[in-house]
């Protein structure tokens, strides 16, 4: 039976570390979040946010704005926080509504605001391996595997997915640790095939019960990125969890897996944002 990797416990260590780094601070570290519209799933992220910076000693100023706001407006929003020197950090909570072009506004925040690590510039960081945030998602599963001592350098690694805000930062920061990377999508010929050699199995495709039992070689560990909800409106992931469970050696539940950690990396980034603003 695999061991889990306990997001949550680990989120509560991060937790407490940064809480202590931000105290010693000469002021608070502050996020600006963001939201448009009254997306329900958005609306519980950006709560959840706003609970972390309490408990992490972050300052969080959220802007609610109705799903009617332009693009101009929105953008605008955006140079004022740019230029606010008390904002470490500015998150725009996605999907936003479609007459706003999500490219636009992601560039318009400044990079050493982009705590999200969505702006091409810090794109370019995570490519050429230099130091600045990472995207909170991967470099969550990777602060996981480290927790339990799995080793990447020389595994085969297999990202099922291609996202910009996963699956191919994901691949990115796994090469970085040495290990050998495929990344798998909708046009991938024999996905169970490939799927079935990887010592590390990453699933970031957002469908219920996408990765069955006989997709997961015996041994490997399974990191399950989904949130998705099955038909009886439970939370889970890609992974039909009874079966793969049986043949990984360590996997992530869903929830309380990659989530809490996701989350953490957010107010990570703020803290690094701040030391950063505060060294001038």
């Amino acid at each position: 039976m695999a061991i889990k990797l306990d997001g949550k416990a680990l989120a509560e260590k991060m937790r407490a570390q940064i809480r202590e780094e931000t105290e010693s601070l000469a002021r608070r570290p502050t996020l600006a979040v963001i939201l448009v519209g009254e997306n329900p799933a958005s609306q519980v992220y950006v709560r959840n946010k706003e609970k972390d910076c309490v408990e992490c000693g972050i300052l969080s100023q959220s802007y609610r704005l109705p799903a009617q706001t332009s693009e101009a407006q929105l953008l605008e929003l955006i140079d004022v926080l740019n230029e606010n020197d008390r904002v470490d950090g500015i998150l725009v909570q996605l999907p936003l509504p479609e007459h706003i072009s999500q490219e636009k506004v992601l560039h318009a925040i400044r990079p050493d605001k982009d705590v999200d690590a969505f702006h091409p510039f810090n794109v370019g960081k995570i490519v050429t391996g230099e130091q600045g945030f990472l995207p909170c998602t991967p470099a969550g599963v990777m602060a996981l595997l480290r927790e339990y001592e799995i080793d990447i350098a020389g595994k085969d690694c297999v990202v099922v997915g291609r996202s910009n805000i996963v699956g191919k930062p994901m691949a990115l920061l796994l090469l970085r640790e040495n290990g050998t990377v495929t990344i798998c999508h909708s046009k991938t010929a024999h996905l169970s095939e490939v799927t079935a050699r990887a010592d590390i199995l990453v699933s970031a495709v957002g469908k219920t019960g996408f990765i069955t039992g006989d997709m997961v070689k015996e041994g490997a560990v399974v990191v399950d990125v989904a949130m998705n909800r099955d038909a009886e409106g439970k939370l889970c992931g890609d992974c039909v969890f009874d079966e793969v469970e049986k043949k990984a050696s360590y996997i992530t539940p869903v929830p309380g897996g990659v989530g809490p950690m996701t989350r953490l990396v957010l107010m990570q980034n703020t803290l690094a944002a701040a030391n950063a603003h505060l060294q001038g």
